[in-house]
């Protein structure tokens, strides 16, 4: 039988054959023996043997010819063992172990866990959070507002109450997708990448509820935002809440349909390769938002509504229609929504504004991210005219953006926190939105070979953005005046008195109500549950931080917040694997952008 040796050649396994048992050919009967008292003779006459010796001279040393056979035996037995394991480790196959994690690749892992925290609903089992539970399970139901549905029930608690707002946590699910398109191989050589799914499609399930996603009617209302923020006087487990949840709705509110709009088509990108079906009814929902968008003008938080203009201010709603139409082309491929981007729409979104407006990206300004997806698509298809009309001054804005971010733009701390809100309370969101942004425009001008940009009249690396990045990142983590981390349960000094009604009540089986919650609310005792991975509102403008439930301006997280920090990890963490320079662009009809020949001059 022969088999195939490791190296390619035959391997045979022949079973010995029997040695000349007998020795018939030489050690026969022979005729010319001599008599047996003879061969008695010669024994008694034979010269006694010398003793064979137990003991070999090597020259150097003596040692027993037993040890030496033992050794030698000992040393071929291993050398035979090591050459079958040589073989066995260069020809078996085996799985590649997961890269050792950085100090952002845990940070990521971390952060992500935040919004486990934030799920309202009936929650999925196994559900990794031990303290949460199922809650406001009849929101949309009881109060007699006139919603879209009934169903309501889902989605995220955006802070520390338990407050759902349409507005802010469609940018965080947008922001999810934009980091998963760009480098899902990092979130799924760390084991992440099935989580975040999870966690975008929790957020845009509930999205699909709170309008008219499935029949072919347009849009008329959407359910904006249920509960309110109302921590002063009920202070409760979402958990505990059973009196009706006000639904607030909108009817002309651009602002926040664009956005919504933004998160349908970026989650579609995410979900076009595993779920195809999925994918195509996050585009058509996309679709009939973006048209309610931009026929019926208004902003959401002017509705008159408690708690709305008081908590997420929606200042302006072209940006969000910029940003919608850039997302629901790279969604659809339709160019019609990128030639809707023109001039003017450009400017009443205000992205050519003066730079220290255009460069803080938030939740409540979209248009630095409008104008880098804008400068990607110029970078990497360059489709020339008619679209190098908007293409251009977009590319051209956004290299004045980052050269805003690094030393000498806006003011920063002096622990190095760059300060984009005016020196206004809970900066680190759009520290981290920022990171996000100058990460990604370094790895666009990487991924095609260009080390830098211009803007002013001077050269700057992409290594001075990253290390602006990493600066801000390094802040959040620890390298801080206060020598703390600013998200839970990372390193060893972190806020353990995090504004959050969940975190901050034991789940100890009694029913606290509103004023019976307050006991907690007010106390100087650490959270009884650790909200791991809450990135908090972070220091004053002098580095200082004060570590007080009492005080959400410091201590409260949020989703928009969370969505950028995670979204800033997802890009820094890893040292091999650059953005994905194909996903986006999977929907794009190539032919669609061949440059057109320009116009004639008009004549003379």
């Amino acid at each position: 039988m022969h088999a195939r040796a490791p190296w390619g050649g035959p391997m045979e396994i022949n079973s010995e054959s029997p040695a000349d048992e007998d020795g018939s050919e030489s050690l026969g009967h022979s005729s010319s023996a001599r008599p047996l008292d003879e061969i008695q003779q010669s024994w008694l006459l034979r010269p006694p043997e010398p003793k064979q010796k137990k003991y070999v001279d090597l020259g150097i040393i003596i040692i027993s010819r037993k040890f030496l056979l033992r050794t030698v035996c000992a040393l071929v037995l291993a050398a035979a063992v090591a050459g079958i394991i040589t073989l066995i480790v260069k020809f078996v196959p085996r799985s590649h172990p997961q890269p050792p994690p950085n100090n952002y690749t845990v940070a990521l892992q971390r952060s992500l866990k935040f919004f486990d925290a934030q799920y309202s609903g009936k929650l999925p089992k196994p559900f990794g959070v031990p303290w949460r539970g199922d809650s406001c399970l009849n929101d949309g139901k009881s109060d007699g507002s006139p919603t879209v549905s009934s169903d309501l029930v889902g989605g995220f608690y955006d802070g520390g109450d338990a407050a759902k707002f349409n507005f802010p946590a469609s940018f965080a699910m947008t922001m999810l997708s934009w980091s998963v398109i760009e480098y899902s191989a990092r979130y799924e050589a760390y084991g992440e990448l099935e989580h975040v799914k999870a966690v975008i499609k929790w957020g845009t399930d509930y999205l699909l509820k709170t309008f008219d996603s499935k029949s072919n009617v347009s849009v008329g209302v959407i359910a904006s935002q249920i509960g309110v923020q109302d921590g002063k006087d009920c202070w409760i487990r979402p958990e505990d809440i059973t009196s009706p949840r006000p639904v607030s709705t909108c009817t002309a509110c651009s602002d926040l349909a664009g956005e919504m709009a933004a998160a349908l088509a970026s989650a579609s990108i995410v979900f076009k390769n595993s779920d195809a079906i999925y994918s195509e009814k996050l585009v058509n929902g996309s679709r009939k938002l973006f048209k309610f968008a931009t026929e019926r003008p208004g902003r959401y938080s002017a509705t008159g509504k408690p708690g709305v203009a008081a908590t997420y201010n929606s200042t302006n709603y072209w940006d969000e229609i910029m940003w919608g139409a850039t997302w629901l082309y790279f969604a659809t491929g339709n160019s019609s929504y990128l030639t809707a981007i023109n001039d003017r729409l450009a400017r009443q979104a205000g992205a050519f504004a003066k730079i220290q407006d255009v460069s803080v990206f938030s939740w409540d300004n979209k248009v630095a991210g409008a104008i880098l997806l804008l400068t990607r698509l110029r970078m990497f298809l360059n489709p020339g005219y008619p679209f190098e009309a908007i293409l251009r001054p977009s590319h051209d804005q956004l290299d004045l953006v980052m050269c805003a971010y690094l030393p000498g733009g806006f003011p920063r701390t002096k622990g190095g926190l760059i300060l984009l809100n005016n020196r206004k309370p809970r900066p680190l969101q759009y520290a981290v939105n920022a990171a996000f942004l100058a990460t990604l425009y370094s790895d666009y001008n990487e991924a095609l070979g260009a080390h830098g940009w211009d803007c002013n009249g001077k050269s700057h690396t992409n290594k001075a953005l990253r290390e602006f990045a990493l600066s801000q990142i390094d802040y959040v983590l620890g390298n801080n005046p206060q020598r703390t981390s600013y998200i839970v349960g990372y390193g060893e000094n972190y806020p353990t008195h995090v504004h959050h009604m969940g975190a901050s009540i034991p789940k100890n089986n009694v029913k606290y109500g509103c004023k019976e919650g307050q006991q907690w609310m007010n106390s100087k005792n650490p959270n009884p549950n650790i909200i791991v991975g809450a990135m908090v509102a972070g220091p004053d403008r002098f580095d200082g931080f004060h570590d007080v439930r009492v005080n959400p301006n410091y201590t409260e997280p949020a989703l928009a917040g969370n969505a950028g920090l995670v979204a800033a990890l997802a890009a820094l963490s890893g040292n091999t694997t650059g953005v994905d320079k194909n996903t986006m662009f999977s929907s794009v009809n190539f032919k669609s952008l061949i440059p057109a020949p320009p116009p004639p001059p008009p004549p003379a």
